[in-house]
């Protein structure tokens, strides 16, 4: 257990000589598996990581509708629209659910808002790539969201209960939307060569986007001893990373569409497969703001938060009222 430890580790996670009497009983919970909860004592440290990662996660959330959403009129039939407006209406769930969670720990959703629009928070990756095709719908369900249940459902033993305890609805739904996307990519590997040939295409251009979802490799992780320490996060970036490719690999094969990395193999030894590391050089370019939807995710959250600047002064207007009324009544 990390509490245990007795030297520096070099990771930026505190030895048990270095904690404060508040900290070692703090850390003391966390490795007996105890939640925290909002009114519970915890260093700043932990409350602003996880501010950080929840907040990270909602945004993405909600972000996350935009190239979704830009497909629901194109979608080629009724049904199939009407499935994705059921998963687009799912993650904005998702994201308040989040955005609650959070609030929680004492910052409020349009300071979360603001730190995102002025670049202090970010959102996955994943979403600064286009979505070119019907095909990439069907991608990003079964790699995108894939990437995501594999991520999320560790985070259902979180030590945090609020954080906890919404990642278990949040899986729950996750788990439809990769199979709507595997069914998506089925439908498509079946059909006529072109069909195929598309299915082929976007799992090219999402395969290392999708690995990147993880986060850096280990190594170069700044945040993940730390909140492994605290149990914020349950595995490493490499764990999942692996965890993912393991479980993708054999869907591929069998949907007959072929994963395009060439030194993909399987390793007897370790039980796994082998793989090529994303170009981590593109993962920080992207990260920077300089991915290719970039400017337009962030320019349809401004516009978003701008347009819905009367909506937000008439609801604490009316608050306001409600809460006059009540003072003049008593």
């Amino acid at each position: 257990m990390y509490a245990q430890m007795v030297k520096s580790t070099g990771t930026g996670v505190k030895s048990t000589e270095e904690m404060s009497a508040e900290e070692r009983a703090f850390q003391a919970r966390i490795d007996a598996g105890e939640k925290i909860e909002p009114k519970d004592w915890m260093p700043e440290g932990y409350r602003k990581t996880l501010i950080r990662q929840i907040g990270q996660h909602a945004h993405s959330e909600i972000v996350g509708q935009l190239p979704e959403g830009n497909w629901i009129t194109r979608a080629p039939t009724l049904e199939r629209k009407a499935i994705l407006l059921a998963k687009v209406q799912d993650e904005a769930g998702h994201g308040l659910y989040l955005y609650c969670a959070a609030e929680t720990l004492g910052v409020s959703r349009d300071e979360m808002t603001e730190m995102l629009l002025d670049g202090r928070m970010k959102y996955s990756s994943i979403f600064n790539y286009p979505t070119l095709t019907w095909a990439d719908m069907g991608a990003v369900g079964w790699l995108v969201d894939g990437a995501a249940i594999m991520n999320q459902v560790p985070l259902q033993r979180t030590s945090f209960g609020p954080y906890s305890r919404a990642m278990i609805r949040v899986c729950k739904e996750e788990s439809f939307h990769q199979r709507q996307g595997f069914d998506i990519m089925m439908k498509m590997a079946q059909g006529t060569p072109q069909q195929k040939a598309m299915a082929q295409d976007a799992l090219n251009r999402f395969w290392y986007p999708a690995l990147m979802m993880f986060g850096p490799s280990d190594k170069d992780s700044v945040h993940s001893a730390q909140s492994m320490a605290w149990k914020i996060k349950m595995n490493t970036n490499d764990e999942l990373r692996q965890k993912f490719v393991d479980q993708t690999v054999p869907q591929a094969e069998y949907l007959g569409l072929t994963v395009p990395d060439e030194n993909l193999k399987w390793n007897e030894e370790k039980g796994g497969y082998d793989f090529s590391e994303p170009d981590w050089e593109e993962f920080f370019e992207v990260i920077k703001g300089n991915g290719p939807c970039n400017t337009d995710r962030l320019a349809a959250r401004n516009k978003a938060w701008d347009d819905g600047k009367w909506v937000r002064e008439g609801l604490m207007a009316h608050a306001e009222k409600k809460r006059a009324r009540k003072m003049a009544a008593e």
